[in-house]
């Protein structure tokens, strides 16, 4: 093999400059980005989003060998940021929104709608009260007494995941036991 081929390749992977990085990489990256979300305008804004961390932090790279896969790592976290913030927007509409509709619009029960709210609420105070006392307990600290996940496990002395466990099975059981009074 030549050595003069191989020394002229190494001098200008040290020496690259960002737009030879773009021309190079641009379009690879571009097409992981669609690969991953799967459309063609959301692979596009990200790509831009990727093009503009990766010139911020183009002074930083020390290995320029590895410019590829530095620019899928930036796409792959600017993809797990659009998500999360998709997430929060979702939970948004799915949650907050409705409960604004509700203030806006709010009429006052018929009374036997408050009726049926009552005796809808007593059934679920009995199914919780037939819960066994560990699994008891965090319900109605949480959603009687208003207390944060928190505030349970400082209260109750258990780490917090234990709490959370718990939470999560007495839903799970009272599931079965409400689902006719939905």
């Amino acid at each position: 093999m030549n050595p003069m081929l191989t020394q002229p390749v190494v001098d200008s992977v040290k020496e690259i400059t960002f737009d030879e990085i773009v021309r190079e990489y641009g379009l690879s990256v571009f097409r992981y980005l669609y690969s991953i979300v799967g459309h063609r305008e959301l692979a596009e804004d990200l790509y831009q989003e990727v093009l503009l961390s990766a010139y911020m932090g183009f002074s930083a790279l020390q290995d320029k060998a590895k410019v590829k896969s530095w620019l899928c790592k930036i796409a792959m976290n600017k993809c797990r940021d659009y998500w999360r913030k998709e997430m929060s927007a979702k939970t948004f509409w799915e949650e907050k929104v409705h409960l604004y509709c509700k203030l806006e619009f709010y009429e006052p029960p018929a009374p036997e709608e408050r009726l049926l709210r009552k005796y809808a609420k007593e059934e679920l105070v009995k199914a919780v009260c037939e819960l066994p006392e560990r699994y008891r307990e965090p319900l109605f600290l949480f959603y009687f007494s208003g207390r944060s996940l928190a505030e349970i496990s400082e209260y109750t002395r258990l780490p917090l995941s234990t709490v959370k466990t718990r939470m999560k099975r007495a839903k799970d059981q009272l599931r079965n036991k409400v689902n006719s009074l939905l």
